[in-house]
């Protein structure tokens, strides 16, 4: 093996997918790009990783809700191109082509263009490490995308799309919780 550099291990371990998060601070809507994400457990409870750094933010701290809206691999160049501007001074819905649908549960938007999108309550901010704990309320997958293969950030600019699916359920059986 060759060795890689410490600084580059976090390209190793691969969280979940690229999501979208949306938020409302009252006035307007606003999205923004997240590649570190994760499930807790195995229930619809989940991190992601932010801080002060990103607009969003207060909007996000304030409201204590947002939508985690999962692109596709065939809106990746949007994923990218979203992350890479600030909701400061740039409407990214308008820029970007993406269509704001009202949520049941929080003032935060689903994204239409989306595979899919889950409803969030913000549960708690661990500061010293800008890990945002969220509770999913309500989810929705469109079943009707040509695309589904999900976007998966490495770390250092480049992405990997799902490839096919195993499927080791039967095996898995005993252990996994009822419903999975």
């Amino acid at each position: 093996m060759e060795t890689l550099r410490i600084g580059k291990a976090f390209t190793l371990i691969e969280p979940g997918p690229v999501v979208l998060v949306t938020t409302h601070d009252g006035r307007k809507d606003n999205v923004m790009t997240i590649t570190w994400t994760m499930v807790l457990d195995f229930s619809p409870r989940f991190a992601i990783a932010t801080g002060p750094w990103n607009h969003s933010y207060a909007a996000l701290r304030a409201s204590r809700e947002c939508v985690l809206s999962i692109p596709a691999a065939d809106l990746i160049d949007t994923a990218v191109g979203v992350g890479t501007c600030s909701g400061e001074d740039t409407d990214k819905f308008a820029r970007f082509g993406l269509t704001p649908v009202k949520a049941r549960h929080v003032r935060a938007p689903l994204i239409k263009e989306c595979l899919a999108n889950i409803e969030c309550r913000v549960v708690d901010i661990l500061e010293p490490y800008n890990i945002v704990v969220l509770d999913g309320l309500a989810a929705y997958f469109d079943g009707s995308r040509a695309e589904t293969r999900m976007i998966h950030a490495v770390g250092d600019g480049t992405f990997i799309v799902d490839g096919r699916r195993i499927d080791r359920k039967e095996m898995m059986r005993a252990k996994l919780p009822d419903g999975i």
